[in-house]
């Protein structure tokens, strides 16, 4: 459930928000690997001025489910049923008048062989909804994997849920640029076992040129974690025009300074921002407010305000209790740990992502001053750094203070996702208004 209320809360605030770029009357919506049609039916039933809604699956079983389900939810004068494959139905639909406003996919495992047709299909500036649950691939276990489905090689890391999210918009925006179209990332989440991300697609030959300083190629350390990003190209001012000329690298030599061991090369990934403030910040204010309207309303507004709280700027996090490992010391609370940042004159936050994460712009050599520091004297002066605990109030973030739910815990032992269902069973999902 909480998983719908995130896209609905996102639906409400895309079709009201004064952003969207959509002037004709209402929005067009398609579920283009639909199912039992459950979420569609939803949307029909809980999402006010849409115009139509086509809830596609290949299955003919599960095209009929959904139109019993329309029937049974009195939404069939708004939701339409259809047999085709998911792709053909967008590559159709690319022409400016056919394309449609809303475009989601929830694949089973990758979306990648989607990707292509539906930023394309997507109007100008519409909405494309992209869910990923093959994490194994895009979490680093299989990086020759993730590449040749996403052009950008995973490797394993504590921080590998962020880097799934940056994997997803690399890849969106890369086959998004090849039209002219690119991308900007309103909200990207990962939750439980899967990520999802929601983005806008526009048209735009000048910003497109900017694509390969948008991306960065990934260096990091096997031995302590250290990790730097390497961007792919560069962009300079010159007066009114802008020039554009390849990145210079590396920025790490042979081996890592820290700790001599060898470099892992991942990526290209996405290094802007993957959130859009100001948006979330309405769609959290629409939690809020309304706080009934959702049963998992503690929840969304706790992971929203997170994403509020991150640092923007800063791709990817270090993990305290891996870097405390790393030297085989206690690890200092997070609260300690932050307020040395602070003091040393640098900025912090967590992320939504990991419980334990460090998302800073202080470089590696100053996280391991900190922790020689802690190690040593929690007073020492180190490379010029004081390495000072002492808590400081702005240190401890409002989402903590206010107890909200951030990192809910399962609901049940083993729980997460389950087998691929068996050829010739359908699930029957009714919904019941």
């Amino acid at each position: 459930l909480q998983y719908w209320c995130f896209h609905l809360v996102l639906f409400f605030f895309f079709q009201y928000s004064p952003m969207t770029d959509i002037s004709q009357p209402g929005l067009r919506v398609l579920e283009g690997l639909a199912a039992s049609g459950l979420r569609s039916v939803r949307f029909a039933l809980e999402i006010p001025g849409l115009k139509s809604i086509t809830a596609n699956d290949y299955s003919a079983k599960a095209a009929a489910l959904i139109a019993r389900n329309a029937q049974h939810n009195n939404v069939s004068h708004i939701l339409q049923a259809s047999q085709r494959d998911a792709s053909m139905v967008m590559y159709e639909a690319r022409g400016r008048k056919e394309r449609y406003d809303v475009i989601d996919l929830d694949p089973y495992g990758s979306p990648s062989p989607f990707l292509d047709a539906a930023v394309q299909a997507v109007s100008e500036g519409g909405l494309l909804c992209i869910t990923c649950t093959d994490m194994a691939v895009m979490a680093g276990n299989s990086g020759e994997t993730c590449y040749s489905k996403y052009g950008s090689v995973s490797i394993k890391s504590k921080y590998c849920h962020e880097m799934a999210l940056r994997i997803i918009l690399h890849s969106l925006d890369q086959r998004a640029a090849v039209y002219q179209r690119y991308i900007e990332p309103l909200l990207s989440v990962s939750v439980d076992f899967y990520i999802r991300v929601f983005v806008r697609v526009k048209t735009g030959q000048v910003v497109v040129k900017n694509s390969a300083s948008k991306q960065a190629l990934l260096y990091n350390c096997v031995g302590c974690g250290a990790f730097h990003l390497q961007r792919m190209g560069k962009k300079m001012s010159q007066g009114k025009h802008m020039k554009y000329s390849a990145a210079t690298g590396p920025p790490v030599g042979p081996s890592c300074e820290h700790c001599g061991q060898r470099h892992q090369l991942g990526g290209p990934i996405w290094a802007e921002p993957i959130h859009d403030i100001t948006f979330v910040q309405k769609v959290l204010s629409a939690v809020s407010g309304n706080p009934t309207r959702f049963r998992t309303s503690k929840r969304i507004e706790g992971v929203l305000s997170m994403v509020t709280e991150e640092l923007q700027d800063i791709p990817l996090y270090y993990v305290l209790d891996h870097l405390s490992s790393t030297v085989h010391c206690n690890t200092p609370s997070m609260l300690q740990f932050r307020s040395a940042l602070l003091h040393a004159g640098y900025r912090v936050s967590l992320s939504h992502a990991c419980k334990n994460a460090v998302k800073t712009d202080a470089p590696a050599e100053v996280l391991w001053d900190i922790i020689r520091g802690w190690v040593i004297d929690h007073h020492k002066l180190l490379k010029g750094l004081q390495a000072c605990f002492e808590i400081r109030e702005d240190a401890n973030p409002q989402s903590r203070k206010q107890h909200l739910t951030r990192f809910q815990e399962n609901p049940q032992a083993n729980w997460g996702p389950k087998a691929r269902a068996k050829a010739g069973w359908v699930i029957l999902l009714m919904f019941f208004c």
